[in-house]
């Protein structure tokens, strides 16, 4: 099934690595067509990114699906201008070049105002716009340490530790798509286009409002909890017999629960117990008393009871587990697509159902350059002006065999 909610979008995309890669992933997913623009030489950095799967780097495939890639040399001047008709024919403009670099480049907000008044442009960078930092490169692993995120994350007696899934480059993303659907909407009342800056340092500080509130109350700096939380117990990981699990008591009613179904009745009723407030107060206490219950079975045991019983908990599974277990298969997040040597890869969907249904995989992700041709062909360019483009190095076709899209399959 397709939800092509946004089939008449088009979108030209200059951006790279994960957060605006992704931003227009979203919106390819949701039928927007997406022109990837891309260096001549190698293209986006994470095609060489390791992992490989026939010879692409797998994070470059868990972003650029359903788009089209054009390799253009963009300081030259027949780059300039074919990118300038690109955005002549586009919608919406992302990017996420270095501070200044779009206005070398001719193809700054500004400058695509001025090749179509109308357009909305996305400009996804590192600290901003404003302030002292506006000018700095951003990367995820450098704003989860400069906005205290890193600080926050880790057990208590270690060293800061990195969130390895980039979350902040995912939620900018996230951040950009939502300001590009909020302008595509107020364009469709007014007419008129708009500009959208998300950044990384945005981001980051996002993620962190309840910690800075929490902040601006006590005057003190929030202590790293490795899995606990520190408003509510017990709420952490635990050692079972075999393997640990996750327990979530958010509130007294399910503590009561706790303590009825493992037995442990008197510690319903001990004062020091009796309300989160205490617990959390008496931290050590409760830690200490729950893990002693939770050793007596294994982990598979107390899931299949607690959860029975409606208490959250959850065992805690490698990235394997998650993906094999049966409500990972059903949910139809997993997909799959044939490539060019009859191998399946297998991908995760847009974490979004439409009408009851995911959207299935229109196009693989693109070889370098792979629509080049076809892409200025459209713009009026003949076979002559492309091979001239081409022994001028001022573009780039497709060097490998592009994943084959005649065979997509999707399966959940």
């Amino acid at each position: 099934m397709q939800t092509k909610m946004l089939e008449h979008l088009q979108i030209v995309d200059f951006s790279k690595v994960l957060a605006g890669p992704l931003c227009t992933q979203y919106l390819a997913d949701m039928g927007a067509e997406v022109i990837k623009v891309e260096t001549v030489g190698g293209g986006d950095d994470t095609r060489s990114w390791p992992p490989f799967h026939e010879g692409t780097g797998t994070v470059f495939l868990s972003a650029n699906r359903n788009k089209r890639s054009i390799a253009l040399d963009l300081k030259s001047p027949e780059g300039q201008v074919i990118a300038r008709q690109l955005i002549q024919r586009a919608d919406v403009v992302v990017e996420s070049f270095a501070p200044g670099v779009t206005a070398r480049l001719g193809i700054d907000y500004e400058s695509a105002q001025k090749i179509k008044p109308d357009i909305i442009y996305c400009s996804i960078t590192g600290f901003g716009s404003v302030g002292p930092l506006k000018q700095a490169k951003g990367y995820d692993v450098i704003l989860q340490a400069f906005s205290g995120m890193m600080a926050t994350t880790g057990e208590q007696d270690g060293m800061p530790a990195r969130s390895p899934f980039s979350p902040v480059d995912q939620a900018t993303g996230m951040h950009a798509a939502i300001g590009i659907l909020g302008a595509v909407v107020q364009h469709g009342h007014t007419g008129k286009g708009a500009l959208i800056e998300a950044s990384l340092f945005d981001t980051a500080v996002g993620f962190l409002g309840y910690m800075s509130q929490s902040y601006w109350e006590r005057k003190t700096e929030p202590r790293r909890w490795g899995s606990a939380h520190e408003s509510l117990c017990p709420y952490q990981a635990f050692e079972t017999r075999d393997k640990p699990i996750l327990l979530g008591i958010a509130n007294d009613a399910l503590w009561q629960t706790f303590c009825r179904e493992t037995g442990a009745r008197e510690l319903a009723d001990m004062p020091a117990f009796k309300t989160n407030a205490c617990r959390v107060e008496n931290r050590s206490e409760v830690v200490a008393a729950v893990q002693a219950i939770l050793l007596q079975r294994t982990r598979d045991d107390w899931i299949s009871q607690l959860s029975r019983t409606g208490i959250p908990c959850a065992s805690i599974q490698g990235v394997g587990e998650m993906l094999n277990h049966p409500h990972t298969l059903e949910s139809g997040m997993v997909q799959t697509w044939q490539s060019g040597t009859d191998s399946a890869l297998n991908v995760i969907s847009q974490p979004l159902r439409f009408n009851g249904e995911r959207n299935a995989i229109r196009s693989a992700p693109p070889a370098h350059g792979e629509h080049t041709d076809d892409i200025l062909a459209s713009l009026g360019y003949s076979e002559t002006d492309i091979a001239q483009l081409r022994q001028k190095g001022s573009v780039g076709c497709a060097v490998s065999q592009p994943v084959s899209t005649d065979r997509l399959a999707a399966s959940t």
